[in-house]
């Protein structure tokens, strides 16, 4: 059965991702990496039948969305890692299953990390072990956050930008959006920062490890740290922006009040001239009939007091 996935060596050699090679590569003790991209229930059950996987582990890679763990086993480790998608900044899933005989990963999405790591295999010259080729893996799904983040920081300063010389509603909405992608990042980095912590203290224990490959994974664990100290960072920068919109739009909306204040105490006084001339006062109609009387009485005072007005509000600093 042809399997969707990509089947490594113990040389670094590319061979046919089928039922039969798996199970022979294995029995020969030449399976290096056995890598499963979105496998159906039949690939899933080579897991089960050729590599011996527990049920347990099984339900968590047919069911995706599960927190980054680490799971000891009888004869295998299973352990879940995040990464970003190749081309946006959608999370990818990555579940291993690791022992001294085989290391197979269980993935949805695409991801940079997989082809990086296959390319670096191929032009190697020495053989790797397993639990570095892991380290590798993790490494790169790791660093696969730096160049995101470092976008994503970016984006916060142009939005503050923007948001300083016109808030829109499309600002607030991608302010939202980029912090919920935020939150989801970290709800992963930080089990994932402490899953390799738990491997570098000895709190867990993988089979092969030695005191030269706990030092690439120390390294992986500083990577993590860095991770998780960039995302709370921006967590606080957008919190920071989503204050400056509110701050802003506020201020706009106390300028327009302001103003439309201003026109209305403009407003007021002429209301009380016009109708004050517009009373049919006898001695009003007898003697306020000319066109020098309705200039300097009708408009003049009206001109006046707008004058009046402006110079008084001017001099208050509200204009």
């Amino acid at each position: 059965m042809r399997v969707t996935g990509f089947l490594i060596e113990n040389d670094g050699s590319a061979a046919s991702a089928d039922r039969e090679t798996v199970e022979r590569l294995l029995d020969k003790g030449e399976l290096l990496w056995f890598d499963l991209y979105r496998p159906d229930a039949d690939e899933l059950g080579i897991l089960a039948t050729v590599f011996s996987i527990h049920q347990l582990a099984l339900e968590d890679a047919e069911q995706f969305g599960q927190r980054p763990k680490l799971e000891d086993y009888d004869d295998f480790t299973q352990l879940i890692a995040y990464g970003v998608q190749e081309g946006s900044d959608d999370l990818v899933e990555v579940h291993f299953f690791y022992s001294t005989r085989y290391l197979v990963t269980v993935r949805h999405g695409d991801c940079a990390a997989f082809a990086e790591v296959r390319n670096r295999l191929a032009h190697r010259a020495k053989p790797i072990s397993r639990l570095l080729l892991m380290h590798h893996i993790l490494d790169e799904l790791s660093d696969g956050f730096f160049p995101v983040l470092s976008s994503f920081d970016d984006r916060i300063d142009q939005l503050q930008d923007e948001i300083f010389a016109k808030p829109t509603d499309e600002q607030l909405s991608e302010l939202f959006n980029r912090k919920r992608w935020l939150i989801g990042v970290r709800k992963v980095i930080t089990p994932q920062r402490d899953l390799v912590a738990s491997l570098v203290d000895g709190v867990a224990e993988l089979p092969g490890m030695t005191r030269e490959i706990e030092r690439y994974y120390r390294d992986l664990y500083d990577h993590l740290i860095r991770i998780s100290d960039l995302v709370d960072s921006y967590r606080d920068l957008l919190t920071g922006s989503m204050d400056a919109y509110l701050s802003t739009v506020s201020n706009r909306l106390n300028v327009i009040m302001k103003q439309l204040a201003i026109i209305a105490t403009i407003f007021l006084p002429l209301s009380f001239l016009t109708g004050f001339f517009g009373e049919n006062f006898a001695w009003m109609i007898r003697r306020i009939g000319s066109l020098g009387a309705f200039l300097l009485l009708g408009l003049g005072t009206e001109l006046v007091v707008v004058a009046g007005m402006l110079l008084l509000f001017r001099r208050r600093g509200w204009l």
